[in-house]
């Protein structure tokens, strides 16, 4: 069958937590916890999409996030700082994350419609296998239940950017061809990650991270304040590979469309 028959959902940002805030609050009171140093929430959204010992090690290099840390500790972060920062990280994440367990709208129903159409339903995150063992069957309370999900510590080889947990969807769920995956992210990791794996890739440019905005932020502002969001979150997924940028997930079906009609015609991503 020359059609998409997988899609390779990330979690914050695209099913469930609009807005990615579970990892990104996290990450600005776990530096607080174990070192005292502040961080802003826009510079804990920079590395999004990356494994979170990763991701605190990237804050880390953020020249002002390291000018801070050097003046409050008189030193550069080592890796032992960093496994300090993520021992704080965990238990303060798990705790939390299933507070954001709930599916963003419109994400069952897609869910439900793709699967009509005999597509498989993949999953991967930056989060931790800790973590996404709270979040996984809050999730599914809430209706949200992929066919298989991976977490970014579960494989040797290591998570974003690299191909590795979503290669191993295409081996989970027995998909013929990567060629017919697509992958969908709200972070520019995802997206590196989706290109790496050689499949179509898709950015959400509303729901997660570069948008940044809980719903009631997004529904209260302006059309013009959306619209300059949405095309500086839209520019910064297509740097990073995006074949398509749409809003939510509530977009991918039509998008799905557009890739059958090209997978067709023998293109490939």
């Amino acid at each position: 069958m020359n059609k998409v028959t997988a899609v390779i959902l990330d979690w914050a940002g695209t099913t469930v937590d609009f807005g990615s805030f579970a990892p990104t609050q996290i990450f600005v009171e776990a530096f607080r916890q174990a070192f005292g140093v502040a961080i802003t929430l826009e510079e804990a959204r920079v590395p999004m999409g990356l494994g979170k010992w990763q991701h605190i090690e990237a804050l880390g290099k953020l020249p002002s996030v390291a000018a801070r840390w050097r003046e409050a500790l008189g030193r550069d972060m080592t890796s032992a700082d960093i496994d300090a920062i993520y021992a704080a990280f965990m238990p303060l994440q798990i705790a939390k994350v299933v507070d954001f367990a709930a599916s963003i709208d419109g994400v069952n129903d897609v869910v439900a419609a793709l699967r009509l159409q005999g597509i498989k339903i993949g999953s991967c995150s930056g989060y931790p296998r800790a973590v996404m063992e709270a979040l996984a069957p809050a999730a599914a309370h809430h209706g949200y239940t992929p066919d298989y999900w991976v977490a970014t510590d579960d494989l040797a080889a290591g998570g974003r950017p690299g191909p590795w947990m979503a290669l191993q969807n295409v081996i989970a769920l027995g998909v013929d061809s990567v060629t017919h995956c697509v992958k969908v992210d709200d972070a520019l990791p995802g997206i590196a990650e989706g290109r790496n794996a050689g499949m179509w890739t898709v950015g959400l440019a509303v729901s997660g991270n570069e948008f940044g905005a809980t719903p009631q932020e997004y529904q209260r502002m302006s059309a013009q304040e959306v619209a300059t969001r949405r095309q500086r979150a839209a520019d910064k997924l297509l740097s990073a590979g995006a074949h398509y940028v749409v809003d939510t997930l509530t977009d991918l079906p039509a998008v799905i469309d557009q890739i059958n009609q090209r997978l067709a015609r023998g293109e490939r991503p």
